[in-house]
């Protein structure tokens, strides 16, 4: 067989496992959505950061507007939402079709098929159905052993917002959350400043930290104007009082031991849902730190997931997990082949505040999955070609 007639072997069988699979999400009642292959670049590069320009196929049309080949389907079925008359309204949709991403190696064009759901306000049954969805969805390709993680972001928000962080360490530890390396090493930072000698203006840069951002930004910025300053290296002054303002805050360290010691030991809480709820509601009882509504929602799911008949000791939730997407706002989890760390077979979480950032007047409650058909194709006891 030449190499053409198995791609395009592998391809089939794919399609056909992939239609198998739609067909079961409309059973659940998921109605299909096929948005336009074509996208705007914009949402995609505000949403996932300009990291992402390396891997779109991007083109302008004739108005000058950048467009790209949609790198993920998410997005382009929550526009599509968004602009039909279901808008705001409880709504779900599930997707099969190729997307386009240069993945150095591998072919930039592949399927994706999933599930999204949103307006549901019912959050902790919804992220339940998600997770039972994506199993089934992993079991139609006759993978059985499977290793399921889940997280919470809005745990970990919960706590920073409870510590009451200046604002410059919060956003900093909010950006960080989903780059393990990079959150460790702010982890790392705070531990050596808060054993550092303080310095003759620390209270001065810890001051600025607490303040009103925009006060202490106007306060720099001003400082520098009348010092002189114009433009260095190509920045305005804003710009440059802005990284001062930053950089500055983050080296004085600006965080209590006590507020370091919580987070440390609230990142390190890992296991079995039920024993991980256990160490949560054991750290809200001995700090007296108010995410006791976020732990309850957590347990509510727990719940849930138990009633979809989730085998929870075979679950996996770690408060340091994360998908290394920023619009998520809740939920988190990834289904992997056993004994395989490096790629998931399923993906997906809560995204409730991407709605607005897209353009919709008000919130609406959002959760969803993407399954990679080639991953779990490749490693289906019936290999691709074989009919379902």
């Amino acid at each position: 067989m030449t190499k053409a007639a198995a791609l395009h072997e592998a391809a089939t069988g794919s399609a056909c496992w992939a239609d198998a699979l739609l067909h079961s999400f409309a059973q659940a009642g998921y109605v299909r959505s096929e948005p336009a292959i074509l996208q705007p670049s914009e949402p995609f590069l505000d949403l996932s950061g300009e990291d992402i320009r390396r891997s779109l196929y991007l083109t302008t049309d004739a108005s000058g507007e950048e467009l790209c080949l949609r790198p993920d389907l998410t997005i382009p079925v929550a526009r599509a939402y968004l602009a039909s008359p279901e808008a705001g309204q409880p709504a779900g949709f599930s997707y099969l079709g190729p997307v386009f991403r240069y993945r150095w190696g591998r072919p930039s064009e592949f399927l994706q098929a999933g599930i999204e759901s949103f307006g549901r306000q019912d959050r902790a049954a919804a992220d339940a159905e998600m997770l039972a969805l994506a199993l089934e969805a992993v079991a139609a390709f006759e993978v059985a052993d499977v290793e399921i993680r889940t997280g919470d972001v809005a745990l970990f928000n919960a706590l920073l917002d409870a510590l009451d962080l200046y604002p410059v360490w919060r956003r900093r530890l909010i950006k960080d959350f989903n780059r393990k390396v990079s959150l460790e090493q702010d982890i790392e930072r705070l531990t050596i400043a808060s054993s550092t000698p303080r310095n003759e203006y620390e209270g001065v840069l810890a001051a600025l930290a607490g303040s009103d951002r925009k006060a202490a930004l106007a306060l720099v910025t001003d400082l520098m104007s009348i010092a002189g300053a114009t433009n260095v290296g190509g920045r305005t002054v804003a710009e440059i009082a802005d990284r001062f303002l930053e950089q500055s805050t983050l080296k004085g360290g600006a965080l209590p031991r006590n507020a370091l010691a919580v987070l440390k030991r609230f990142l390190a809480i890992s296991g079995e849902p039920q024993e991980a709820l256990t160490q949560l509601r054991a750290l809200a009882s001995d700090t007296h730190l108010a995410i006791g509504a976020a732990i309850d929602q957590l347990e509510s799911r727990i719940g849930f997931m138990a009633a979809r008949g989730i085998d929870l000791r075979k679950t996996r939730f770690s408060t340091s997990f994360g998908r290394g997407v920023d619009y998520y706002t809740g939920f988190e989890f990834e289904l992997h082949e056993k004994n395989n760390g490096i790629e998931p077979l399923v993906a997906g979480g809560r995204y409730d505040g991407l709605m607005t950032r897209l353009g919709a007047a008000a919130p609406i409650p959002a959760v969803g999955f993407s399954v990679w058909v080639e991953a779990l194709t490749r490693i289906s006891p019936r290999r691709a070609g074989s009919k379902p």
